[in-house]
């Protein structure tokens, strides 16, 4: 198979119309779309304009009607309830219907919007697919969010119904939603007509007359069948962070959206049909919407539903515990879940626990992978782990080893090859093509390949503003890299965290990549600072591994020291803190900018998605012992 992924790649730049054609032939249509691709309006692109098609029938009737009903579509895995539960891909189907059907009942048709405010339920899932098989546009905002947050969504997208459960629950903490539901609407000026309230056990509510709907009620409607829609009508509206404090609408297509997952399922991914693939996310996040319910089960495999604290879990053992149990082939996961298990189990004790034979490929995404993860990662597991980089904006990935063409030579550390359809460059500020090695803005010439975000919700404007008009004719990924002699993508960090220290343009990501391999730490982050003297320095905090203790005047000049040899002075690196944690996202991404806000003195808002507020605090505290703010 030698050359295919570089015969794969320049057909997809050659001729994206031809590539993406062929394939469109793996999935099913109602009507075939009349062109493949119109790029007369960029970078308004439209994929398989014209075609008739819908994800909720080829992810569940498909397979029903070729044989597989019994197939099982769904694995429900929760550890905080003691909870597994698989549904077949015809019990799946039923649920999904007959949700679809309620869904009707409540006025909900073609092109509405309804919010989904939910935990890592199966209900999800199901309202999620019920949406795609009526034509209503599903926005899935992640379980537990702050009130505030939930009305700026719901307020921006005017749902017709918001569809919640009475609770979350997050390792042995229970999370009333109801509160947060009403607490959110009462800021809201826009009114759902109805709410769906799934009854936990664990902390049922008391529904509001004239408003909620029980889900067991909603279930009692007859099963309706799929609604045809265009390739180009909108499947889902996923919201992400914006920098004016609003958060972004992406919009993503129905068509363009089930060829490409479609695709990747077999050649990025490398999984078969009947398989167990668990992308170990949450549905409130682009990575669960792709690979925990439409990518799965658009290709016919058995996906993994987990409602338990991956990231960041004292049970080092739980991956393999899954793994093991269900038969995982693939698993898809974010690199600070990998440094936590190695941090309390650096030498893979717990591994050995399992049987992991069906376990094929472990992929990485989500934050850049420091290279002794990665290798600690190959060395016990035995099998390829693979990095691979992407975005909320795209939906799928950008960069990878695509395994499924031609295993590629491993690089540790976030390094990918440019994966077919994402004509991917290096470009200065002044828009120049940078030579391999040298650090600048990475950008993809236009178009898109299908499965891309295709507007902003509501926004077209700042579509364009935001991602097009630094680089005319390509997408601004706001992030930062290089391209190696080889051809493979580094990736550096978000161009945020290319920091300036006395005019030199500096990576925070490769100090992380220095400090992650001194044998002591376990996970690290840099910040860049301010600095009146040289405009910015960087500071370091690192975890130590299980087991270890050392002092902060043991340990701090060992990692300056070994910033000074494998970087050099330039880098100005002189502060090096131990910390017991680090701040994160749910989704286990390190928040550095509220690092940095901190020990600069700027005020700020607790980020919405942080995993547990108070380690805010605990970095306060640190810093103020270090001398910060300075100014």
């Amino acid at each position: 198979m030698s050359g295919e992924y570089e015969r794969a790649f320049r057909e997809s730049v050659a001729d994206p119309e031809h590539f993406w054609g062929a394939a469109a032939e793996k999935v099913h249509w109602y009507k075939k779309y009349e062109r493949v691709l119109n790029s007369e309006n960029s970078p308004f692109y439209r994929w398989f304009e014209g075609g008739v098609v819908n994800s909720c029938y080829n992810a569940l009737d498909y397979h029903v009607e070729n044989g597989v009903k019994d197939r099982i579509a769904l694995i429900y895995d929760s550890p905080v309830t003691k909870t597994i539960k698989r549904y077949t891909y015809g019990e799946l189907l039923d649920l999904v219907a007959r949700c679809a059907g309620g869904l009707e009942q409540l006025g909900v048709g073609k092109g509405d919007r309804v919010v989904i405010y939910m935990p890592m339920i199966p209900e999800a899932v199901i309202a999620m697919l019920a949406c795609a098989r009526i034509g209503a546009i599903h926005s899935v905002v992640f379980g537990g969010f702050a009130a505030r947050e939930l009305a700026a969504r719901v307020e921006d997208a005017t749902p017709l119904v918001v569809i919640t459960a009475s609770c979350g629950i997050e390792v042995n903490r229970i999370i009333p939603y109801q509160p947060l539901l009403d607490a959110a609407l009462d800021m809201c000026a826009h009114k759902p007509q109805a709410c769906v309230v799934v009854q936990r056990p664990e902390s049922p509510t008391i529904l509001k007359k004239g408003r909620d709907v029980a889900w067991n009620v909603l279930l009692e409607a007859d099963p309706v069948a799929c609604v045809p829609v265009l390739a180009t009508d909108p499947l889902y509206l996923l919201y992400t962070s914006g920098t004016t404090g609003k958060p972004k609408g992406v919009l993503r297509d129905n068509g363009g959206h089930l060829v490409a997952l479609t695709w990747s399922m077999k050649n990025i991914y490398d999984i078969r049909s009947g398989e167990v693939y668990w992308a170990a996310s949450d549905i409130g996040w682009v990575v669960g919407h792709s690979y925990i319910v439409y990518g799965p089960l658009f290709y016919g495999c058995t996906t993994i539903l987990y409602e338990g604290k991956s990231v960041g879990t004292p049970d080092a053992g739980a991956f393999w515990r899954v793994i093991a149990e269900h038969g995982v082939s693939v698993l898809f996961c974010a690199p600070t879940a990998f440094r936590a298990i190695r941090k309390e189990d650096p030498n893979g004790e717990y591994i050995k626990k399992y049987d992991l034979s069906a376990f094929r490929t472990l992929f990485l995404a989500g934050e850049r992978c420091d290279p002794d993860t990665l290798i600690w990662a190959q060395q016990h597991l035995e099998i390829p782990v693979i990095d691979h980089w992407w975005q909320t904006e795209t939906g799928w990935a950008i960069g990878a080893n695509c395994t499924g063409l031609e295993l590629l030579p491993v690089k540790p550390g976030s390094c990918t090859k440019p994966v077919p359809g994402y004509d991917v460059h290096v470009l200065d500020a002044k828009g120049t093509a940078l030579p391999s090695g040298e650090t600048g803005n990475i950008v993809v010439r236009l178009p898109l390949p299908p499965g891309c975000f295709t507007t902003l919700w509501q926004n077209d404007k700042d579509f364009v503003k935001t991602y097009f008009s630094a680089y005319p004719g390509y997408y601004l990924t706001s992030d930062a890299g290089y391209i190696d002699a080889d051809g493979y993508l580094w990736i550096m960090g978000r161009t945020d965290d290319i920091i300036n220290v006395a005019g030199h343009r500096l990576s925070t990501g490769a100090m992380e990549e220095v400090l992650a391999s001194h044998p002591d730490v376990a996970e690290c982050a840099v910040a860049g600072v301010h600095d009146q003297v040289k405009g910015e320095v960087p500071l370091g905090f690192v975890v130590l591994k299980a087991g270890i203790v050392k002092e902060q005047d043991v340990i701090g000049p060992e990692l300056i020291l070994l910033v000074r040899q494998k970087i050099g002075p330039i880098a100005s690196f002189k502060a090096a803190a131990v910390v017991k944690r680090l701040p994160k996202t749910r989704s286990g991404k390190i928040l550095r900018g509220t690092i940095k806000k901190i020990a600069d003195g700027v005020t700020y808002q607790v980020p919405a998605t942080i995993d547990d507020p108070v380690i805010l605090d605990e970095i306060t505290v640190t810093l103020r012992g270090m001398g910060y703010p300075k100014r």
